[in-house]
C-alpha cells in the first residue's frame, strides 16, 4: 500500500511538472514598456508570445510614478512606432483625438497598458521571476521561474532593467561605469562635481558619516568605479489636503542617516544662506492635483539613495527586496527627517509638512508606487557596444532599429568626503542630445553566447551611452524592434543574428518606427521643452 501510494503521489508530482512546461515561440521577460512593445509587436506579426512580468503590475515606472515620455529633454520626432501608438492612446483618454500625450497619470497608463495588451492576446504569467536558463550550446532552449514553471520558446527577449534573463543565460555584461581609457569617452569614468561643500564629513570617532562612500583621495578623476547612478522612488503627491493620504511613518528611523544633510544645512544657515524645500525636492506639477517627486539631479542631498543602489545588479531576489526596503525607509525618513528635525530651516519643515500622498494613485499598494526606480543595473557586452561617440558624433548607423535622441543625463552615483569638513558629490553628467540610430548589433548578444536571445533593454551600450537610453519612451523603440526580429527569427531558425537586418527595417518603416533620419528635422536638442500648464 505504502509503495502504491508513493507511485501514485510520484506520478501526481510528474503530471503536475508537465503541466508546468509550456511552449510558445516568442518568450517575452519583464512587462516594463520595452516588454509591452516586444510582446504586442510580436504577437501582430502572429507569434505565440507568452511575457514574464516578475511584479503584479506591467508598466514599469510609467506604472510606477513617471509619469512623462521625457520628451522635454527629446527630439519629438524621433518617437515613432509602437511608443507613438501608446502615447496617442493616452491622447485619445486625455481629449486630445489622434495627437500624443507625453504628460500622464500612471493609474492612466495602467489602464492604456492593459488593454493594448488584452486586444493583442497576450498572455501574462506574474509573480515568478526567472530563476534558471537551459541552453543547447549557445542556443537558449527554456527558462525556469522561481514558482517551477517551464517555459520554452524560439526564441527569448530580455526586456528587463536589470537583464536578469540575459545574465543567467551566460551573455556578458558589465554593471557600473567605463574608465574614460577604455572607450576613449570624454564623459566616462568619476567624475567629481566642481563646487566642494562645507559640512562635517565624519563622526566623534572619524568614520565617514552615513550616505558618504569613500575618501576622495582614494578615488581618481576618470577611473572606471563598479556603481551606476542612484535609483529612488517616485512618489505621486498632492498638495491639497482634499487630496492626500499621509506618508507612513518608517518603521526604523535612525535620524543618523542624514547627520550629514542637518550638517549641510546648519552651515548654510550659518553663511546667511536660504534654502528651500525646491532645494532639496522640486515635484513636478501634473495632472488632476497630482505632482511627481524625483531625484533633484544637481541637488546636494534630494530622493536619490546614494550608495545604496551599489549592490542591486547581482543581488539575489532576496537581497533585491533588502535593497527595496531600505530604499523605502530611506525615502519616508527624509520625509520625516524635512517634517521634524531642528536641523531643518521651519520654512522646509511647513513645506514638507504640506504634502502627502495622493489618494488616487496605487491605491492596492497603500499609495505608494510599486517599484523603485532603477536607472541602470546590468549593460550587456553584445556585438557592438554604443559609446558616446555614437550618440554625439558618429551617429548614422547602417543596421539602425530606431532613433533616440535624449540628453546625455546620468545622476549622481556617490557622495565622498575631500577633508572632515568638506565633501562633494561625484557621478553627473549633463550633455545635450542629438538624433542618433540605435543600431540592431547593439540588442543581441555575442552570436557564440546566446543565439536566440534579444536584449532591447540592458542594451549594449557603456553607461555614458546608456544615459540616451534609459527612458521608457526608447525602451518602447527598441522593445518594438526586437519583437518583430524576434517574430522573424521565430519563423525561421530562432537565430537573432540571422535576421535580415534590411526586411527588418523594411516592417519597422511599414510600422511608423523612426529607423532614418528626416530631412528637415533637426538633429540636436538644443534645450529643454518643459510640461504645459495643468
Amino acid at each position: 500500500m505504502r509503495n502504491t501510494l508513493a507511485l501514485l503521489t510520484a506520478a501526481g508530482i510528474a503530471a503536475a511538472a508537465a503541466q508546468q512546461k509550456t511552449e510558445t515561440d516568442v518568450l517575452v521577460y519583464s512587462g516594463v514598456p520595452c516588454g509591452i512593445a516586444s510582446a504586442i509587436t510580436a504577437a501582430r506579426e502572429g507569434a505565440k508570445v507568452i511575457l514574464i512580468e516578475p511584479e503584479k503590475h506591467v508598466g514599469g515606472l510609467s506604472t510606477s510614478g513617471i509619469n512623462t515620455a521625457e520628451s522635454e529633454h527629446m527630439l519629438k520626432w524621433t518617437i515613432g512606432g509602437f511608443a507613438d501608438e501608446f502615447y496617442r492612446e493616452l491622447g485619445k483618454h486625455y481629449g486630445k483625438g489622434d495627437k500624443p500625450e507625453y504628460y500622464f497619470e500612471s493609474s492612466v497608463a495602467q489602464q492604456v497598458y492593459d488593454t493594448m495588451l488584452k486586444n493583442a492576446g497576450i498572455e501574462i504569467r506574474y509573480g515568478s521571476p526567472v530563476d534558471k536558463v537551459a541552453k543547447d550550446g549557445a542556443r537558449i532552449t527554456s527558462v525556469t521561474l522561481t514558482d517551477g514553471s517551464v517555459i520554452s520558446a524560439k526564441v527569448f527577449i530580455d526586456a528587463s532593467y536589470e537583464g536578469d534573463l540575459m545574465a543567467r543565460a551566460g551573455v556578458d555584461y558589465r554593471i557600473g561605469r567605463e574608465a574614460k581609457s577604455e572607450f576613449g569617452e570624454e564623459a566616462a569614468g568619476i567624475r567629481f562635481d566642481k563646487t566642494p561643500r562645507k559640512a562635517p564629513t565624519v563622526d566623534a570617532d572619524g568614520k565617514l558619516l552615513p550616505g558618504i562612500s569613500a575618501w576622495a583621495k582614494n578615488l581618481r578623476e576618470g577611473d572606471a568605479h563598479p556603481a551606476p547612478m542612484n535609483y529612488n522612488f517616485r512618489f505621486t503627491i498632492a498638495r491639497d489636503p482634499a487630496l492626500q493620504v499621509p506618508f507612513p511613518e518608517p518603521e526604523k528611523y535612525d535620524a543618523k542617516r542624514y547627520t550629514i544633510l542637518a550638517n549641510w544645512l546648519k552651515e548654510r544657515t550659518a553663511a546667511g544662506e536660504k534654502t528651500t524645500f525646491k532645494d532639496i525636492i522640486d515635484p513636478y506639477k501634473r495632472r488632476n492635483g497630482k505632482f511627481e517627486m524625483n531625484n533633484r539631479q544637481a541637488a546636494i542631498f534630494s530622493l536619490g539613495h546614494f550608495g545604496g543602489q551599489f549592490e542591486w545588479a547581482d543581488a539575489s531576489y532576496e537581497k533585491r527586496k533588502e535593497i527595496f526596503d531600505d530604499h523605502m525607509e530611506y525615502s519616508l525618513g527624509l520625509i520625516h527627517f524635512l517634517r521634524n528635525d531642528e536641523a531643518v530651516p521651519a520654512n522646509i519643515r511647513d513645506e514638507a509638512k504640506s504634502i502627502g500622498l495622493h489618494m488616487d494613485e496605487f491605491k492596492d499598494n497603500g499609495n505608494i508606487p510599486y517599484q523603485l526606480y532603477v536607472r541602470e543595473a546590468r549593460r550587456m557586452r553584445g556585438e557592438y557596444v554604443v559609446r558616446q561617440q555614437d550618440v554625439q558624433d558618429e551617429r548614422r548607423k547602417e543596421d539602425s532599429i530606431g532613433i533616440s535622441s535624449h540628453f546625455i543625463d546620468s545622476h549622481h552615483v556617490q557622495r565622498v568626503a575631500l577633508s572632515e569638513t568638506e565633501f562633494v558629490n561625484e557621478g553627473r553628467i549633463w550633455r545635450l542630445g542629438y538624433a542618433y540610430q540605435i543600431p540592431y548589433r547593439a540588442i543581441i548578444p555575442k552570436a557564440a553566447q546566446a543565439s536566440n536571445l534579444l536584449v532591447p533593454g540592458a542594451a549594449s551600450y557603456t553607461h555614458v551611452a546608456f544615459c540616451t537610453l534609459r527612458l521608457e519612451s526608447v525602451w518602447m523603440i527598441t522593445g518594438h524592434a526586437a519583437g518583430i526580429a524576434a517574430s522573424m527569427a521565430a519563423k525561421g531558425n530562432g537565430d537573432a543574428h540571422s535576421v535580415p537586418v534590411a526586411k527588418l527595417q523594411e516592417k519597422l518603416r511599414a510600422q511608423k518606427q523612426v529607423v532614418d533620419f528626416i530631412e528637415g528635422q533637426p538633429e540636436k536638442c538644443e534645450k529643454l521643452n518643459g510640461p504645459p500648464e495643468f
